[in-house]
């Protein structure tokens, strides 16, 4: 799929379709300069894996995931056939959008529909460290993060870091800064202030290393001493981070039988956690990963109670796998 990344934009009719291989950042700079979408904040990430599991972005409360915002497709079936919406049908329609890829066919391309975003947007990163009262912080976000206007997306990223730093007591306004939403895609991708856009052009990771990554669902509020555990326990892994992304605005408005994403009212925020090193660095692989899977098992009593949930494309290969084909729920099911 690599050679499919043409990418066709319709400023008339609010569209452009996209090919599969295309990868976020291609999109986000063809589209620039004539409309705007809104999708992951991974440039590097390809646009067929992104829609087909459901992507999110950071105008996910405004706007609802990718998947909500794509009206075509065109597909090769088992058959050799091309599809598209109206040949496939509306099921086979329903199904592509969050159901996964590599399931109901090879993906070609998409129609997205492109949507109206101002012309600046507001970003700002803030650090609390402990001692500055981050876990008060983040108990209290968890209470109005979803609740907040649909225009707002305040993501909190727990992560271990060495040094001091003198914290204020609010968000200053010398924290926040305006940008165009192409360069807001730069910021959210922590690239340096600067950076020329045609960096979103490069395909390659800028750096290689090893990772291991697992997510969670939230819909009750951790308690502060569910936190002083998860900051524990982050301790122990080390070279790690979380990201806590917020729910509610447009996610709680659509049905959870819109598409076969499911996590829609009722979740607070989506977990990943997330821990990465290079060969030079000597860490033994076997010893980090069973880290993090220890630190998942910790935080059971505060995730997702009936079923802990994950998120597809967070493809995660501890929660089971399917060597012998079995296609019956009750044979497959974890």
């Amino acid at each position: 799929m690599f050679n499919f990344r043409k990418i066709v934009v319709q400023p008339d009719q609010e569209a452009a379709w996209v090919e599969a291989g295309a990868t976020l950042g291609e999109l986000y700079y063809q589209i620039a300069n004539q409309s705007s979408i809104h999708a992951g904040v991974c440039p590097t990430l390809s646009t067929g894996g992104h829609f087909s599991g459901g992507g999110y972005g950071n105008l996910m409360r405004k706007f609802g995931l990718s998947v909500d915002n794509i009206d075509d497709a065109r597909i090769v079936d088992a058959n050799g056939r091309i599809l598209d919406r109206r040949t496939m049908g509306e099921d086979l329609f329903w199904s592509l959008r969050g159901g996964g890829g590599a399931s109901f066919g090879l993906i070609l391309s998409w129609r997205i529909k492109l949507v109206r975003i101002p012309e600046k947007v507001t970003v700002f990163r803030v650090g609390r460290t402990l001692e500055q009262g981050a876990t008060d912080i983040v108990y209290r976000w968890q209470e109005v993060a979803p609740k907040l206007d649909n225009d707002l997306f305040i993501r909190a990223m727990p992560t271990i870091a060495n040094g001091t730093r003198k914290g204020e007591k609010t968000i200053q306004r010398k924290d926040c800064e305006e940008v165009s939403w192409i360069e807001s895609t730069l910021f959210w991708a922590e690239f340096p202030k600067g950076t020329p856009i045609d960096v979103l052009l490069q395909r390659p990771s800028a750096t290689l290393f090893l990772s291991k990554a697992k997510s969670d669902y939230v819909k009750d509020v951790i308690p502060k001493s569910g936190l002083e555990a998860i900051w524990k326990s982050m301790l122990k892994v080390r070279r790690m981070f979380m990201q806590f992304n917020p729910y509610g605005g447009r996610m709680s408005e659509l049905a959870e039988t819109s598409s076969p994403f499911p996590h829609r009212a009722g979740y607070r925020f989506l977990i990943l956690y997330s821990t990465n090193w290079e060969e030079k660095d000597g860490i033994d692989t076997e010893k980090q990963v069973n880290l993090l899977r220890e630190m998942y098992d910790a935080t059971a009593p505060y995730m997702t109670k009936e079923t802990r949930e994950a998120f597809l494309n967070y493809r995660d290969l501890d929660i089971g796998s399917n060597p012998s084909n079995h296609t019956d729920f009750k044979t497959s099911k974890v």
